[in-house]
C-alpha cells in the first residue's frame, strides 16, 4: 500500500533531482556561458521530454498538495525549529518559483521565446542583480536537503559519510551562485548593449506578469485558507464537544479528538522526549497507557516494529503515533534529559588526585538491537547517573568517552580525603546504576553491567587541546593505571579493582579481601591491587571515612 510518506519521498526526490541538475548547469557558467549553454541543451533535452515533464510537474503539484495536507493535518504549529524551517521554506518556494518558471518555461511554451542563459541571466541581472533567483535556488535546494537529511539521518551509511554529503550540499548551490555571477560578468563584457539580447514585446511581458501574479496570489490564498480552516476546525470541534481529556501524571489537558499524544504534549508545553522528531524511528516518546475509555486502535506497521524492537509491553505505545479518540490516562516512560551543571575549570598545575574510570558493559549487544536515538537516551541516563554520583561524593566528572566515564577527586586537605571521596563515589555509583539497570531492563529488555578502576597519584591537571577545542583533564601515569585497572575488572570478573595505594591513603582496611600484585599492560613494575566482586566491604569502610 502506498503511504503519504512514500508519495512525499518520491515527489521530493524528483524535485531535488531537477533542482540539483539545474544548479549544476548554472555551475558550468563558472567556466563560460558557452559551456553552460551546451550543458543546458542536454538538460532541456531530458527534462522537456514528455515523460520527465509529466513526472516533474506531477511531482511539483503532488508535493505542494502534500505540504498543504501536512499543514492542515497538524494539530499544533509548535515543532522543533529545524522542522519549522523546512515547512516554511516549502511554503515560500512556490512564491519564489512562479516568476522564474513563468518567465522561462511559460515564455517558451506560450510564445516560443528562447530561454537561453544569454537572455535569462542578462534579464535577471538587469532587474535586481539576480537576488531573487539566487534566493530561489538556495530555498529550493535547502528545503530538499533538509527533507533528505530528516529521512536518511538514521541510516548508518548516511551518518558515516555525513561530512562528505554536507560538503556537497553546501558546494552545489555555492558553485551555482558563482556560475551565475560569472555568466553575468561575461555577458556584460561580451554583450554590453541590452538591445543585442532578444526581449519579449511589452504586451507579452505584461501577459506573463499577470500570469505569475495570479499564480502567486492563488498559492498565497490557498495557504491562508488552509491556516484559516485549521482555526475554524478547532473552534467547531470545541463547540461540538469534540474535546477529549488526556491525563498525564499530575496534570490533565483537553485536546481535540484525533490528536497524537506527542502533539498534545507540544501544544500544551509538556516536556516530552522525541529524539527522532515524531517519525517512529526511535522509542524515546513511548508512553504507558494506564487507562482508556475505549479499546486502543492497533499499532500501525512502523510503530509495531519499533515497539517489538525494544520489547515493549502490550500497554506501551509511541506518543507520536497514538491518537487520542477517547479519554485516556498515560505515563511517559522516558524523561527528557537533564542538563549538566557547568564544570569549574582549574588552572594548569600538578596535583595529587584519585582517578576513577567507569566502563559500561554489554554495550555492543544493546547497540546492535536498538535505534541510535534509544542508545543516546541510555547513554544520557548512564552518564547523568554516574556524573551525579561523582558530584555528590565531592568529585569532578571529567570526560565522557564512548561508554566510559573518567572522574577526578582532589581535595585541599590532601590525597587521603580525595581517596575517601572516591571510595564513597564507587559505592554510590553502584547503588544508583543498579537502580538504573532495573529501569533499563524494564524499558529496553537489556541488563546493564559495569566495571570500575581506581588509582591515585600525582598528575598535571588543566586544559589541553588545540585552537578552540580545549578540555579540562588530568595527564599522567596515574590516569593510565586507573584505566588499566578498569580493564582488569573483566579478567577478574570484578565490579572494582582498586590499588592498595588508594586504600592506604584513605586509611581503609578490608578484612577478608585478597591483595595481589598484578602486572599491568605498559607498566614495568607490579602493582598491588584488590579486586572486589561485591562492594559490601566498602560500605562500613566508607562510613569510617566520614
Amino acid at each position: 500500500m502506498i503511504s503519504l510518506r512514500s508519495l512525499r519521498w518520491a515527489s521530493g526526490l524528483v524535485l531535488l533531482a531537477f533542482v540539483g541538475s539545474h544548479l549544476l548547469n548554472h555551475a558550468a557558467g563558472v567556466l563560460s556561458v558557452a559551456l553552460a549553454e551546451r550543458v543546458r541543451e542536454g538538460f532541456l533535452a531530458f527534462w522537456r521530454h514528455p515523460l520527465p515533464t509529466t513526472a516533474l510537474y506531477g511531482a511539483l503539484l503532488l508535493h505542494m498538495a502534500l505540504a498543504l495536507q501536512a499543514l492542515a493535518g497538524r494539530a499544533t504549529l509548535r515543532m522543533p525549529w529545524a522542522e519549522a524551517v523546512r515547512l516554511l521554506l516549502g511554503l515560500l518556494m512556490p512564491l519564489l518559483l512562479v516568476t522564474h518558471v513563468v518567465g522561462t518555461r511559460g515564455a517558451h511554451a506560450l510564445f516560443e521565446h528562447p530561454d537561453t542563459y544569454g537572455r535569462v541571466v542578462r534579464q535577471l541581472w538587469s532587474n535586481d542583480g539576480g537576488t531573487r533567483q539566487l534566493l530561489l535556488m538556495l530555498v529550493a535546494w535547502w528545503h530538499g536537503s533538509l527533507g533528505l537529511h530528516f529521512a536518511l539521518r538514521h541510516r548508518t551509511g548516511w551518518r558515516r559519510r555525513y561530512h562528505l554529503i554536507f560538503t556537497m550540499l553546501v558546494m552545489v548551490p555555492l558553485l551555482a551562485v558563482l556560475g551565475f555571477y560569472a555568466m553575468a560578468l561575461e555577458l556584460r563584457d561580451v554583450v554590453p548593449d541590452a538591445r543585442a539580447v532578444p526581449v519579449l514585446p511589452a504586451d507579452r511581458r505584461e501577459v506573463l506578469g499577470r500570469l505569475a501574479g495570479a499564480l502567486g496570489w492563488a498559492w498565497s490564498g490557498i495557504v491562508l485558507a488552509t491556516l484559516g480552516l485549521r482555526v475554524l476546525r478547532s473552534r467547531l470541534a470545541r463547540r461540538r464537544g469534540a474535546m477529549v481529556r488526556l491525563e498525564y501524571p499530575g496534570r490533565s489537558v483537553e485536546v481535540l479528538r484525533g490528536w497524537t499524544v506527542l502533539e498534545a504534549s507540544r501544544a500544551h508545553g509538556i516536556p516530552h522526549m522525541s529524539l527522532c522528531g515524531g517519525r517512529a524511528r526511535c522509542s524515546t516518546c513511548r508512553v504507558r497507557v494506564e487507562a482508556c475509555a475505549q479499546p486502543l486502535r492497533p499499532a500501525a506497521a512502523e510503530e509495531a516494529a519499533t515497539l517489538r524492537r525494544v520489547g515493549a509491553a502490550s500497554d506501551v505505545r509511541l506518543a507520536c503515533r497514538l491518537r487520542v479518540h477517547a479519554p485516556m490516562r498515560i505515563t511517559p516512560l522516558l524523561q527528557p534529559g537533564v542538563a549538566g551543571t557547568p564544570v569549574q575549570r582549574l588552572a594548569h598545575q600538578e596535583r595529587e588526585v584519585a582517578v576513577l574510570f567507569v566502563d559500561l558493559r554489554r554495550w555492543s549487544g544493546l547497540a546492535e538491537q536498538h535505534w541510535p536515538h534509544d542508545l543516546v537516551y541510555v547513554l544520557d541516563r548512564y552518564f547523568h547517573t554516574v556524573g551525579e554520583a561523582v558530584r555528590d561524593s565531592g568529585g569532578l566528572p571529567n570526560q565522557f568517552i564512548g561508554d566510559s566515564v573518567m572522574a577526578l577527586f582532589m581535595h585541599e586537605s590532601g590525597l587521603g580525603r580525595a581517596c575517601a571521596d572516591a571510595l564513597r563515589a564507587v559505592v554510590e555509583i553502584e547503588r544508583r546504576l543498579q537502580a538504573l539497570d532495573v529501569a533499563m531492563y524494564r524499558e529496553f529488555g537489556h541488563r546493564l553491567d559495569f566495571g570500575m578502576g581506581l588509582h591515585c597519584g600525582r598528575a598535571a591537571v588543566g586544559e589541553v587541546g588545540y585552537g578552540d577545542a580545549h578540555t579540562f583533564t588530568a595527564v599522567g601515569d596515574v590516569v593510565n593505571i586507573a584505566s588499566r585497572l578498569q580493564e582488569f575488572t573483566k579478567l577478574r570478573q570484578a565490579r572494582l579493582v582498586v590499588s592498595q595505594d588508594v586504600l592506604d591513603a584513605a586509611g581503609v582496611r578490608l578484612p577478608g579481601s585478597v591483595m595481589e600484585d598484578v602486572q599491568l599492560r605498559g607498566r614495568s613494575a607490579a602493582l598491588a591491587v584488590v579486586a572486589l566482586r561485591d562492594l559490601a566491604p566498602l560500605a562500613p569502610a566508607r562510613a569510617q571515612t566520614h
